[in-house]
């Protein structure tokens, strides 16, 4: 049988060794990269809205011209 220590040892070593090859962004572009998405975030936030409005406005106006009340 395996040992479950010895291939959690050599995932964890091997996990460290990619994320030591990785090319980490600077203070700058975290920066900017999270006023990309909090822009975009807002944007489609809004969209969404405005789209969910308008068809419970729709489906509201027809349930009002099927039931007739």
């Amino acid at each position: 049988m395996k040992n479950p220590f010895r291939t959690i040892r050599i995932f964890a070593g091997e996990t460290i060794t990619e994320l030591k090859k990785a090319t980490w962004p600077t203070a700058y572009e975290l920066k900017d990269s999270t006023i990309v998405v909090i822009i975009a975030i807002l944007i489609l936030g809004t969209f969404i809205s405005i789209a969910d409005f308008s068809l419970f406005q729709v489906v509201f106006l027809f349930t009002e011209l099927v039931i007739g009340t």
